[in-house]
């Protein structure tokens, strides 16, 4: 059976096809990304209500931010944010990805349950957790003091010390699936025969785990890493239904200070200039985590083998 050979024509027609399918994709990225952004920088340099016309005020909402000392507390606050998140959710996410992609018929029936936090969304699993948590007749505090741990309970989305912690770890609990998902993948893609021969060699389950699966997985990591951090910029709807940036600042992330700024303080310029940090801080540290981890020069998960 002769094998078909494509033209120069025939190229350019499929070039074109594949050219086609992504114009779609191509104008929403351009009408809700780019321009918007766009949109936001030049906000920054004016003094805007909202309703009346925009004043340009030049660099005064940059220079503003050097001085705001509650914008400060929630850049550190989402620095810090960004660090639990990756410590909390990375180890999580691995073992339990690695645990999913193994053969045995029970692990499907678990996967199921791993999972589930996926299926809902964020508003309906803050929603969720706020009532658990309730003081009064939250399920949490309820089975403490059933349990004569009346001491622990508390409100814990109302004390300062604790609010911001209780809400990572729901963010923790909505995606550690997502990324579970990933490694479960990227596990999957590890040869069998490394293992094999490893075992050959006397190698038990922890020294596998370290010596083969952990480098294999090398670029799922830095993939997950990258949207933990990154998407740590935009956790919003989470602390905005459970603590409303609240009890005071604890829990005022920048995102939350962004909306507070320019919709309910009426400061849309100054707002947009917080927006523009957010941009800009997410891009250069993704760029950061492309450049030095060798991710951009990654053509395969099995790279070097």
């Amino acid at each position: 059976m002769s094998a078909s050979i494509k033209t120069p024509k025939s190229l350019q027609r499929s070039n074109r096809i594949v050219l086609l399918w992504t114009v779609p994709a191509l104008f929403f990225y351009i009408a809700f990304a780019i321009i918007p952004l766009f949109v936001a920088v030049y906000l920054s340099f004016t003094q805007w209500n909202g309703l009346s016309p925009a004043v340009w005020v030049g660099l005064k909402n940059w220079i503003a931010l050097f001085s705001d000392a509650v914008t400060g507390q929630s850049l550190l606050l989402t620095i810090e944010e960004m660090c639990i998140c990756w410590i909390v959710q990375t180890p999580l996410s691995i073992l339990i990805g690695v645990f999913m992609a193994g053969s045995q018929r029970y692990r499907s029936v678990l996967s199921v349950l791993y999972f589930l936090p996926l299926l809902f969304s964020a508003v309906a699993i803050a929603i969720t957790w706020q009532s658990l948590l309730d003081p009064n007749f939250g399920l949490i505090d309820s089975l403490l003091k059933s349990i004569g741990l009346s001491a622990v309970a508390q409100d814990w989305l109302g004390n300062p010390s604790l609010a911001f912690y209780v809400v990572l770890v729901i963010i923790s609990w909505e995606f550690i699936p997502f990324h579970a998902l990933l490694y479960l993948g990227g596990a999957r893609q590890i040869p069998k025969e490394l293992y094999e021969a490893a075992t050959i060699d006397g190698g038990g389950r922890i020294q596998n785990f370290f010596a083969i699966t952990l480098p294999q997985l090398k670029y799922t990591i830095i993939t997950s890493t990258t949207l933990i951090l990154t998407g740590a910029l935009t956790y919003f709807d989470l602390f905005w239904v459970t603590t409303r940036g609240g009890p005071g600042y604890a829990t005022n992330v920048l995102p939350l200070q962004m909306y507070i700024t320019a919709f309910k303080n009426e400061q849309v310029g100054y707002g947009s200039m917080i927006a523009v940090v957010l941009a800009a801080f997410g891009i250069v540290l993704s760029f950061i985590l492309l450049r030095f981890t060798g991710f951009s020069k990654m053509s395969s998960q099995l790279e070097g083998l």
